[in-house]
């Protein structure tokens, strides 16, 4: 096993974010809320780094928006993530990759979720 696979984390040098095998968190302010940026697969094994970063800004920031149109996978690993964090903050999901918004319809969480169809509508 080389080093690499063992640092499940590596920073960003410019960005606030980190980065996982599977999976990438940025974060950024905008329009008074905090945009985090969720790209590539997310389940169990890959949800710590974007679970931290959820729960640190639902803390901080009272407007936290989800940009999930770089999902390549989710599961309800996710589901539960940000059905949790809505309870803490304003959080709104924006542009939804085609899988997660058939899970969210599927369970009904697009009805509880505030979902939006582009990061300038969940901002607004």
């Amino acid at each position: 096993m080389s080093r690499a696979d063992d640092n499940d984390k590596t920073p960003f040098a410019s960005v606030h974010g980190f980065v996982t095998r599977s999976a990438t968190v940025v974060q950024y302010e905008r329009d008074g809320a905090w945009v985090i940026v969720a790209n590539g697969a997310y389940d169990l094994g890959s949800i710590s780094p974007l679970a931290e970063a959820l729960e640190i800004a639902a803390k901080k920031h009272p407007r936290v928006v989800v940009d999930a149109s770089g999902l390549s996978f989710a599961d309800s690993t996710l589901l539960n993530l940000l059905l949790r964090i809505r309870q803490l903050t304003e959080l709104r999901v924006a542009a939804p990759a085609r899988q997660l918004l058939r899970i969210l319809e599927m369970t009904g969480a697009d009805t509880v979720l505030d979902v939006r169809t582009t990061v300038e509508d969940a901002l607004a």
